[in-house]
């Protein structure tokens, strides 16, 4: 019988915690990081303010954690598509072999934007109050990923691909800022320019997600040779 209630309760425990994950997150969206309150979240989530306590410490753990969630939901897609492509040294010198790669990047990036709204709100409470929050929590994230697309972005360098030796950290980071810019531009593009233009149906948004491929692979990128005039 002890044994039967131990993992209901762990069951039990997991589905709190998720839940004050989820509604810290709408309410971090909803008003960013000083304007969320612990209340608020509280009763979003149908738990008491104690819980929140007991499992994340504070406001700034609770909103460290819901950072993490997302990074680890980002970092294991990439991992489960890319790393069986990253593991092959060879991919770094192959024109045709490292565009592939570099879109499927922007894939995985626009595609979880599109699919997590709140996140991407974060995002821009974040920019627009300087990562002061993310810099009291920066150093609780995992690198190492980071550290090893900056190795193979160094080795694309090398081998000529790219076509800038600016710092490949800042390349890639500048994937997500175009994905962002994008989508959280979007309802102005309609207010004010597009009002009758398809910006977001299951059709417009794989358009776009192309053509910010295009864009980006060819920014980035050495002309491929069958591309050249």
């Amino acid at each position: 019988m002890s044994s039967d209630r131990k993992p209901r309760r762990e069951r039990d425990a997991e589905s709190a915690r998720q839940a004050i994950l989820d509604a810290g997150e709408k309410v971090f969206a909803e008003h960013g990081f000083d304007g969320a309150r612990i209340d608020a979240i509280a009763a979003e989530s149908g738990y008491n303010k104690s819980l929140i306590f007991h499992y994340f410490d504070d406001k700034l753990g609770l909103y460290a954690e819901v950072v993490k969630r997302a990074d680890r939901e980002m970092t294991a897609l990439q991992v489960r598509v890319l790393a069986p492509l990253l593991e092959d040294e060879s991919i770094a010198s192959n024109a045709h072999s490292f565009k592939a790669v570099l879109e499927i990047i922007v894939i995985i990036i626009f595609d979880y934007l599109v699919e997590h709204p709140r996140f991407m709100r974060m995002l821009l409470w974040e920019q627009a109050e300087g990562w002061q929050t993310y810099a009291k929590i920066i150093s609780q994230f995992d690198v190492e990923d980071a550290q090893q697309f900056e190795a193979f972005f160094r080795k694309a360098r090398s081998a000529g691909l790219l076509r800038s030796d600016f710092v490949p950290l800042i390349q890639l980071s500048m994937i997500l800022q175009i994905c962002l810019s994008y989508l959280t531009f979007i309802p102005l593009y309609q207010m004010i320019r597009l009002p009758d233009e398809d910006l977001l149906s299951s059709a417009a948004l794989p358009r776009a997600r192309e053509y910010i491929i295009a864009f980006i692979v060819h920014g980035m990128m050495i002309d491929l040779p069958e591309t050249k005039s």
